[in-house]
């Protein structure tokens, strides 16, 4: 009796102590969620049983993907809150009473109407930095965002419009994910966003380039609108922009001031699917040009050259003009020197 007592107490301490240790215990199992309810930290509270909050990085908390269709409840210990490709129809006051110390919150890919949004659901962040709210159903931009954040993406929604009131006092706001909506005009909603260095407002119904963008941009994209000419002046302000795509829209040469791409730093110009028929003069430090699908009728080397020498030639790698009205016997046979970077033109 005592050697089967001995040997079933042999057999039972590698399992406790393998449970015990193994640090992705939490990734398997029927009943993983429950696991990792016990072994996380539960300062500020328990995990709930619909979401994983692994004990190796309690202050996170998944509950993507699992078919929520209302907020769960969040410890106030959680920073990282991952509620993306749900069914999540609202967003109240309440929910994040309890997620002050949040720093990141995933809620793309959910049923979130502007209506459902409260206006004090997220007031008591007080250190947000990056949140997702693409692919819902919003028509406005959501109330009393954090000022602190970094990060906002709101693409693919519904919005119309966006007032200064919304963007107000964003000094830290890097990176705004605004394309795939129905943005009509942002008038000067953006001057205030000091530190912008990523601005996406492409796929909306945009007829002119915003007032007072953000002089740190970096890269400015606005395709897929319909922008028929540029301001005077467009590019004066900025010292850092670099890559810029305006393509598929109804820009002429009459729309485009004269030297307006004649920058330098900037480093790609997407100006394809427009109305151009000439080639818009362009610095010699410019490194991509995108001119496909224009009704350009001449190649004008001047464009990209006005003098040429050992020191003098344009940086250009990459020329589109395919889909013009030129052919590849329209470039001048002494393009060679002014073009001696690029590594293929396509006509």
């Amino acid at each position: 009796m005592r050697a089967v007592l001995v040997f079933l107490l042999s057999a039972l301490i590698p399992l406790s102590y393998c449970q015990s240790h193994d640090p992705f215990a939490w990734l398997y199992g029927p009943h993983s969620h429950r696991f990792v309810s016990l072994l996380g930290n539960t300062n500020g509270g328990q995990c709930p049983d619909e979401c994983d909050c692994p004990p190796t990085f309690p202050v996170a908390m998944y509950c993507d993907g699992r078919g929520l269709t209302a907020m769960p409840t969040i410890p106030s210990r959680v920073k990282y809150l991952y509620l993306q490709n749900n069914a999540i129809t609202a967003v109240p006051d309440s929910a994040l009473v309890n997620a002050t110390n949040l720093v990141w919150l995933m809620m793309h890919g959910n049923q979130l109407t502007s209506g459902s949004i409260g206006e004090k659901a997220f007031m008591q962040m007080e250190g947000l930095e990056r949140l997702y709210l693409q692919y819902n159903n919003l028509t406005a931009f959501p109330s009393n965002l954090p000022r602190t954040l970094r990060d906002l993406r709101i693409d693919h929604n519904k919005i119309e419009k966006v007032t200064t009131a919304d963007l107000e006092g964003m000094d830290n706001l890097t990176i705004l994910y605004l394309h795939d909506n129905s943005v009509t005009d942002l008038g000067s909603s953006l001057k205030s966003l000091k530190s912008l260095t990523l601005l996406d407002i492409s796929d909306n119904k945009l007829t002119k380039v915003p007032e007072a963008l953000p002089e740190h941009l970096h890269q400015l994209y606005m395709q897929s609108n319909s922008i028929d000419s540029l301001p005077d002046g467009f590019l004066d302000s900025f010292s850092q922009l670099q890559y810029i795509r305006i393509a598929h829209n109804q820009l002429t040469d009459k729309g485009i001031p004269a030297n307006a791409f004649n920058v330098t730093g900037l480093v790609e110009l997407d100006l394809s699917y427009n109305k151009l028929e000439r080639i818009p003069p362009v610095s010699t430090t410019l490194q991509h040009l995108y001119l496909q699908a224009n009704q350009i009728k001449e190649f004008t080397l001047g464009s990209f050259c006005s003098t040429v020498d050992v020191t003098n030639f344009s940086k250009l790698q990459t020329l589109r003009l395919d889909g013009n009205e030129i052919s590849r016997e329209d470039i001048p046979s002494d393009s060679a020197l002014c073009l001696r970077l690029a590594n293929n033109i396509e006509v």
